[in-house]
């Protein structure tokens, strides 16, 4: 990989840009934290080649959210499946919403 690939991959989302320790800086959390809303399966992070911890924006935005719930009080493995049930449902919703348009031109074409 080279200067320029490395700098194009800063803008992904999915870029595992993030050792543990400054995640968990960012975060304003532990590294523990981040161990345990990995084993409840809310993110895993991909691993370096010397089997480090590394996480991309989207997870940390993910653990942001779970540390919110966490922090008003919700366990740990609570505050993990009410995120992953928050993202199916927008996944869902955004399914729905494109059958919707795409039913549009179809509904349009009937009532004509």
């Amino acid at each position: 990989m080279t200067a320029d690939d490395s700098f194009g991959r800063l803008d992904d989302d999915d870029f595992p840009a993030y050792t543990m320790g400054r995640a968990a800086e960012l975060l304003g959390t532990t590294q523990s934290f981040l161990r345990a809303i990995g084993e409840h399966r809310l993110i895993t992070p991909l691993r370096s080649a010397g089997g480090h911890r590394r996480y991309s924006r989207y997870q940390l935005r993910t653990a942001a959210r779970a540390r919110e719930l966490v922090d008003q009080g919700t366990p740990v493995e609570a505050a993990c499946r009410i995120v992953i049930l928050e993202d199916q449902l927008d996944e869902a919703q955004r399914i729905n919403a494109e059958h919707r348009r795409a039913a549009e031109p179809v509904n349009r074409a009937t009532a004509a």
